[in-house]
């Protein structure tokens, strides 16, 4: 073999041993326990020495008590996770200062004139800084626009250490892709997009998240593709739905049913099935305002972007007023009528309210009558009344009401006698599509 062959395998078998010892020393920190951050720690946990640090002291208590309030990860798993695999969680930046593969899981909200909101990404990143050592490496999975890992989140990172980024520590990116509240989809079956700052650091990044998932991974060539890839997938989705409640507009005021129309098309075998309806929850209603944000700065306006989400954020509305013309068409008095809204969670069978559009329906209806009642067996009362100064019920009162709106496919809700709820000649209106035809006197 001759020299220059010799010197690329002592190379290449230089990297596999520095690789090799890199995965059998992995200590990892997933920072921020929320509805991604738990389940991807909990999981690492099974192959990996794992830590999970929040800042929310209330939090950690409960999670290493064995009980998640997210219902994300089921109490069994969760301490399994503690009493089997030595998993911990703490708000003490000691315990997790010998890490060296970080993961930052933390929101990334939008303030009241819907611009990106970075403040827990750069809070996440001096925490980062607190704790880094040469040679760890930090991945961050929060949704953001391309660039935001390494010219909003890594500066803050060397700032803090006083380490430089590619010499001293290493950076990757895999966006999250849990889906709150779905038990099919689960973090170690979801394929996840990876990437690194550098190809040998993006090779590492791979395969600890292959070590966990049972259907792979796909490596992304860049930060930036990776970042992006997440943001398009939300924006899609908002824009395909945008599309549907369009639709419903049309032919709600055509007098055809739109989930008829729907069922009919999709019987083409090339026809994409959605339906109509309310976009909340913290990634598609907000993810698409990132992008559109950025885009901008680069000259370009997204219009179909724009334009599908001020559809999506006015279909709240558009319910309670669908609504109350349904009344007004029965001779149901609307002012101080009683209505019972059934749901407030973004999404069914879940306890994740953020951002839930089913709070547009009652402040619209609120223009009519204070007399609404919303009931919710998922939904926590105080979370609820703190987030958005409104009641919630857990137990169904022993009423009968003006009108209904079932806003919310919660299981508890498919069996329920709807109609016993309403007086005589009120008005049922069925947002998710899941009610008896015959009993329901409209829907989206």
């Amino acid at each position: 073999m001759e020299g220059t062959e010799m010197e690329a395998v002592e190379i290449m078998m230089g990297k596999t041993r520095k690789y090799y010892n890199y995965m059998n020393t992995t200590k990892i920190c997933v920072i921020g326990l929320g509805y991604v951050g738990l389940p991807l720690a909990r999981l690492f946990s099974t192959k990996f020495e794992t830590i999970g640090f929040d800042m929310n002291q209330a939090r950690v208590d409960a999670l290493m008590a064995g009980h998640d309030a997210t219902l994300e990860v089921s109490d069994e798993l969760l301490q399994d996770a503690i009493n089997n695999h030595g998993f911990k969680c703490t708000t003490s930046l000691e315990v997790i200062k010998d890490c060296n593969f970080y993961v930052v899981a933390v929101p990334t909200p939008v303030d009241e004139n819907n611009r990106p909101d970075l403040r827990p990404l750069w809070g996440a990143s001096e925490t980062v800084g607190k704790v880094i050592s040469k040679g760890d490496i930090v991945v961050y999975e929060s949704t953001v626009y391309p660039g935001v890992t390494e010219e909003e989140c890594l500066p803050v990172v060397e700032r803090v250490s006083g380490l430089k980024f590619n010499e001293d520590f290493y950076a990757g990116y895999s966006p999250e892709r849990i889906n709150p509240g779905d038990k099919e989809h689960t973090v170690e079956k979801i394929k996840k997009v990876t990437s690194g700052s550098t190809p040998e650091i993006a090779d590492i990044v791979d395969s600890v998240y292959n070590a966990v998932l049972i259907n792979g991974t796909h490596k992304a060539p860049s930060i930036k593709v990776a970042e992006a890839s997440k943001i398009i997938e939300n924006s899609q989705r908002d824009v395909n739905i945008a599309f549907m409640n369009e639709l419903a507009k049309i032919f709600n005021a055509m007098g055809i049913d739109t989930r008829d129309v729907i069922e009919a098309a999709s019987s083409k075998w090339n026809f994409i099935k959605l339906n109509p309806g309310l976009v909340g929850g913290h990634c598609i209603s907000v993810d698409p305002y990132y992008l559109i944000q950025k885009a901008q700065v680069y000259g370009v306006l997204p219009r179909i972007m724009f334009s599908a989400r001020r559809l999506n954020d006015g279909m709240g509305a558009y319910v309670a007023e669908q609504t109350v013309k349904c009344m007004n068409k029965k001779g149901v008095m609307v002012k101080d009528a009683k209505i019972l809204i059934m749901g407030i969670t973004f999404k069914e069978n879940c306890p994740d309210i953020r951002n839930t559009k089913v709070v547009d329906i009652y402040h619209t209806l609120e223009e009519y009558t204070p007399n609404i009642t919303v009931y919710d067996p998922w939904a926590n009362a105080d979370h609820v009344k703190h987030e958005y100064g409104l009641d919630v019920v857990n137990e169904l009162p022993n009423d009968k009401y003006d009108a209904v709106i079932l806003a919310v496919a919660h299981k508890e809700f498919m069996d329920m006698d709807v109609k016993s709820l309403i007086v005589d000649g009120g008005v049922i209106y069925d947002v998710k599509g899941i009610l008896p035809r015959d009993i329901v006197d409209a829907r989206l």
